[in-house]
């Protein structure tokens, strides 16, 4: 914690009460205002998204209701949704932090920027677009869906920045590739976020566009996307300290753990006014990267998001994340990037199959199928049934793409 983070957490502790109920009612039994060393910050309970499910619809706000400009929310596919209010300057202090995730991609005001995710309650395509503006670029607001559009305009507009998750920038360049059209477009970057890749599939897409790929991360209940991207160097996606103080905790204890070792990535909110959150578990499985990176940024880093804590499934009494699959596929020549696992439970054992995409056939694809089935008991130590398919076979998503269906319950 540097002494302009701690200033920021003090001065919001000393009046977080009295204008957030939400607080007041978390913290009725701590004296924060109190609270004046980092040790004792640590101490601090953490805020889950469980609170603030609970705060549904407006009752995280902390600001009085003619304050806030806008909401945002989370998806509400697992549950009652998140809703995070803004003000006038949480907008305006999103667009200055996504403007510099494009200085840092050296997107320039003479660039045109290609934006897929969705508009509307998801946080997404309109934080892509207010950066995109403020930093005086072309936005092509597109939102996701409608393929054949898609590549249409991006011929015609000559775009030459996409932004999209990992899923449709995987869906976008096979079907450019499929199309013969790739000469035809000017696209240089891509800055994807949204969900984790592994490099086989980032190596697939930009080889197939012809750009450089930037990752770039974030979260409905902070801002949205853009509080950190990767530079040049791609050794880590440097976060806007200045505006977010974060912790990397062991999930399980919750104790703090050293730079350079994973685990939770803990985030407090300097300046938010809508909706600060002091200590937020995100769930995502990261690490702090010590010392200073190539480029020169003063920003700190952290790693690639390596999965979630809530990706887990337990299998045969084992423990197992979708990283670790991809992590083996990108060790085999004969697999894509693309696979999806199926967990049944039948006449009384578990079954998990694992498809994967492949142009082998014959013995080749049988061998790979082989190799699949052994370096998974090797490294993960369960038995699978391996099923090689053809590229296409699988499901293609313009959002995220579900990677593990769990049939057991």
């Amino acid at each position: 914690m540097n002494e302009y983070q701690k200033e920021m957490i003090m001065r919001e502790l000393s009046t977080l009460k009295s204008h957030s109920p939400f607080y007041a009612q978390k913290y009725k039994d701590i004296e924060v205002e109190n609270i004046k060393t980092q040790e004792e910050f640590e101490k601090l309970p953490f805020t889950d998204k469980a609170d603030l499910r609970e705060a549904y619809p407006l009752g995280l706000a902390a600001v009085p209701e003619k304050d806030i400009v806008r909401i945002h929310s989370s998806s509400g596919t697992t549950g009652t949704p998140v809703v995070i209010p803004y003000t006038k300057k949480d907008v305006e202090d999103w667009a200055i932090i996504f403007e510099r995730c494009y200085v840092m991609a050296g997107v320039t005001d003479k660039d045109r920027i290609h934006i897929t995710p969705g508009y509307g309650l998801w946080t997404a395509g309109i934080g892509f677009q207010a950066g995109c503006e403020r930093l005086g670029a072309m936005a092509i607001p597109m939102g996701p869906g409608n393929t054949d559009k898609q590549l249409r305009m991006m011929e015609d507009l000559k775009s030459t920045v996409l932004c999209a998750t990992s899923s449709y920038a995987l869906l976008l360049s096979e079907e450019i590739k499929k199309r013969g059209i790739r000469d035809k477009l000017c696209l240089k970057k891509g800055i994807i976020g949204s969900e984790r890749w592994g490099d086989k599939m980032r190596n697939s897409i930009a080889n197939e566009l012809g750009v450089d790929f930037y990752d770039i991360y974030g979260l409905t209940e902070i801002y949205g996307p853009g509080i950190g991207i990767s530079c040049d160097y791609r050794n880590g996606i440097h976060m806007w300290d200045d505006y977010i103080y974060f912790e990397i905790i062991d999930p399980k204890t919750g104790k703090n753990l050293p730079d350079g070792e994973i685990g939770e990535l803990v985030i407090t909110t300097l300046r938010k006014e809508g909706a600060p959150l002091i200590r937020y578990r995100t769930h995502d499985l990261t690490r702090i990267i010590p010392g200073e990176c190539p480029c020169g940024s003063r920003f700190p880093r952290i790693d690639i998001i390596v999965g979630r804590t809530d990706d887990m499934i337990k299998v045969k009494g084992v423990n197992m994340f979708p990283a670790q699959f991809e992590e083996i596929l990108a060790t085999m020549k004969d697999a894509t990037s693309e696979y999806q696992i199926m967990i049944d439970h039948l006449e009384g054992k578990d079954i998990i199959t694992v498809y994967f995409e492949t142009n082998a056939v014959g013995d080749v694809r049988e061998a790979a199928e082989k190799e699949l089935m052994e370096k998974v008991k090797s490294k993960i130590g369960v038995t699978i049934v391996p099923k090689a398919v053809d590229i296409g076979y699988l499901p293609r998503s313009e959002k995220k793409t579900n990677r593990i269906f769990d049939n057991r319950y």
